[in-house]
């Protein structure tokens, strides 16, 4: 039995899919299982737990081998983490894989790293095997853009022309899968990112292929956007950590591809293109 929490979300769904279509026994975790329990694969087993609820998460984890950890960004991730991790040792848990993300433990004053680190280094003193995932940004972060594309509007960039080793969430969920099932990635750090590094306006060119039309970008001060990210009414922390985050970008600063997800899958990761070419009905509705 495997445990997937964040079940609900673009990789925790794509993983849970996975593993179920590979045969594994499959244990969803959502706060409203009512709610969300015919969205999963026949044979999934659907269960109620909230990171708040420490009965709950030893319930959840109660008979399973395996748990991937998984939990929406934000500074609460510390506290789930050690949660999560606390019921996996208590109901017999013998292995974790986390998703972490890129550039955890580097010391810059992107948060996301902040909230990840405690996590990492719970797992790995935890006596459990581990495996450690840090994941690029994701593909599907341009779906954010879909309004502005599908209006005709240009995409507003506030990270200028710096690249990013922008990562296909099903890659991330097929490494999940794989680390949860197979041996020889115990004590593993992978940092998982597409094939080539791209900005804001190579995204934009690579959509725009997808949509047969001219994609165009506009450059957004970072002050705008931390304005914009306030007006929608998000966490504070958060929009500190996506403006702090921008800036990096811009400066270069997250322009990292490796070699991490052909070395787990035997093939190159998934492209931009890709990802767009199938998505395309997001940007044209």
């Amino acid at each position: 039995m495997i445990l997937v929490t964040g079940a609900t979300g673009t990789i925790g769904r794509e993983v849970v899919r996975l593993l179920a279509a590979g045969g594994e026994r499959v244990r969803a975790m959502t706060r409203n299982p009512a709610k969300t329990a015919a969205s999963f694969p026949s044979g999934v087993e659907v269960v109620r737990a909230d990171f708040a609820d420490t009965e709950s998460l030893v319930a959840a984890a109660e008979g399973a081998e395996a748990v991937f950890m998984l939990s929406a960004p934000g500074p609460w991730v510390i506290q789930h983490d050690q949660a999560m991790l606390a019921a996996a040792r208590s109901a017999g848990v013998r292995k974790t894989v986390k998703l972490s993300a890129i550039g955890t433990g580097g010391g810059s004053d992107v948060k996301v790293g902040d909230w990840h680190l405690p996590g990492e280094r719970a797992v790995r003193s935890s006596g459990l095997a581990w495996t450690v995932l840090r994941p690029s940004s994701f593909a599907s972060n341009a779906l954010r853009w879909a309004a502005a594309i599908r209006a005709g509007a240009p995409i507003p960039n506030p990270m200028g022309t710096g690249a990013q080793g922008v990562v296909h969430p099903t890659d991330v969920a097929e490494v999940a899968a794989r680390t949860l099932t197979s041996p020889g990635h115990d004590g593993h750090v992978y940092t998982l990112t597409g094939p080539e590094p791209l900005s804001v306006p190579d995204m934009a060119e690579q959509l725009g292929r997808a949509l047969g039309r001219t994609v165009e970008t506009v450059d957004m001060p970072l002050d705008d956007y931390r304005d914009q990210l306030s007006a929608a009414g998000l966490d504070p922390a958060f929009i500190e950590t996506a403006v702090n985050g921008a800036r990096l970008i811009a400066q270069g600063g997250n322009a990292t591809v490796t070699g991490d997800i052909e070395r787990v899958l035997g093939r190159p990761p998934r492209t931009f293109a890709a990802w767009a070419h199938d998505h395309r009905a997001a940007f044209t509705g």
